[in-house]
């Protein structure tokens, strides 16, 4: 691969519009894309980078998988949006195959995984306000992520994302994510959800103990309140398990999806089971876009590309290599830890020096991210195979050697 030092005329040019036209709420990198596929993806002067990012946990199926890419010009030929006032027959089909894979019973459709965590929230708050005009309190967990809006910001425990935005939406309860007696504590009867995600995505790739997840489930049970398993980043076989709760026996009362869901295109659900379920009727809730033909049907050729292709165990089996080969950086650089499930790993660094690894690896052509001054996140595609992470690897071991160097 070559490497990406020179910064050529399409970057300067669409840099140029984005400082003009663009608000400020991402620092970019130096790059423009034009094509993907599989694991790979090319700039505009034909450089080729290794995706170990995968859009976020996004490109599950990997860039351009042909079933998706053929659902879409299909469903794009023939209908793209009518609205939820009609009945949509891709959003009952997508509906019923992902409640089928675990256990849930209704779904709600959205564009992101912030909006399906709302609809989890507004769920959980109507019938913690019908049960009792005091059960309102959410009890959530501290580094967890779990939205931009400004409710879901009150769940995301992590003061930099918070701070410019107070007041927050009130009656919530941040605990330490693990801590089963502080989980303990917080949850009574005034308690109308406990949410959590099974895997701390942005929070460092943090697995629950499976003590925490139980008790969890436990408290809530004894309290009356509903328990949320956010699997936005965690769900659709990238743990090796359609979610992650899968692999530690619990069963939510409402799980949101999103990200690997839509295969690409923007799409997310929230699913809820028994009264959960039955929670909303109509005008409580809605959305313009949500659910429409065309992320269905995205969605729907997703779902069966990761079923037929066997790309939840796919992950447990290339995410178990990513794991052996981050091991074998830890060793060799003095790492602190890996940690993570499945095609979710991330490398904990002895110094702050995640992002530079990042920004080094990039000019090498990997894909990576840091989610904290030490923590190198690695989230391939579900389709990666073992030359790929041997690959991914060897720039990465390249990239941390500079760093230190």
């Amino acid at each position: 691969m070559a490497d990406s030092t020179q910064t050529s005329a399409k970057v300067s040019e669409v840099t140029g519009l984005y400082d003009r036209y663009v608000m400020a709420t991402y620092g970019r990198f130096p790059v423009v894309f034009e094509r993907g596929q599989g694991v790979y993806l090319w700039d505009t002067d034909g450089r080729r980078y290794l995706d170990f990012l995968a859009g976020i946990a996004v490109n599950g199926v990997g860039h351009c998988h042909p079933k998706v890419v053929e659902a879409v010009q299909r469903q794009c030929a023939k209908l793209m949006h009518v609205s939820n006032l009609y009945l949509i027959e891709q959003q009952a089909e997508l509906a019923q195959a992902l409640c089928g894979m675990c256990g849930m019973e209704k779904a709600f459709f959205a564009n992101s995984g912030a909006e399906a965590n709302e609809a989890a929230l507004k769920i959980a708050r109507k019938l913690g306000n019908a049960a009792s005009p005091d059960k309102t309190w959410i009890v959530a967990a501290v580094n967890s992520f779990h939205g931009r809006t400004l409710g879901t910001l009150a769940i995301t425990g992590q003061e930099k994302y918070q701070k410019p935005y107070v007041p927050l939406v009130p009656d919530v309860t941040l605990i330490p994510y693990n801590d089963t007696a502080a989980l303990e504590a917080a949850v009574d009867d005034r308690t109308c959800a406990v949410i959590l995600e099974p895997v701390q995505g942005e929070g460092g790739v943090l697995p629950a103990a499976p003590e925490f997840l139980r008790a969890a489930r436990e408290a809530a049970d004894r309290h009356g309140a509903l328990m949320i398993l956010d699997e936005i980043q965690s769900g659709r076989g990238r743990t090796g398990e359609f979610l992650a709760c899968q692999a530690y026996g619990v069963v939510p009362d409402i799980v949101t999806l999103a990200k690997t869901m839509g295969g690409g295109f923007p799409i997310a659900a929230c699913l809820a089971r028994g009264k959960a379920a039955e929670a909303f009727v109509p005008g409580d809730h809605g959305t313009t876009f949500g659910g429409g033909p065309l992320a269905c049907a995205a969605a729907l050729a997703a779902v069966r590309a990761i079923e037929s292709e066997g790309l939840s165990a796919r992950a447990r089996e290339m995410g178990a290599a990513v794991q052996s080969g981050l091991e074998a950086l830890k060793a060799k650089h003095g790492g602190v830890e890996v940690r993570g499930m499945g095609l979710m790993q991330a490398l904990v660094l002895g110094s702050p020096v995640a992002r530079d690894v990042v920004q080094a690896a990039f000019r090498k052509g990997l894909l990576a991210n840091a989610v904290g001054p030490g923590i190198v996140r690695l989230l391939p595609p579900l389709v990666v195979n073992q030359q790929q992470i041997d690959e991914g690897m060897e720039i990465l071991d390249s990239a941390i050697a500079e760093t230190v160097a």
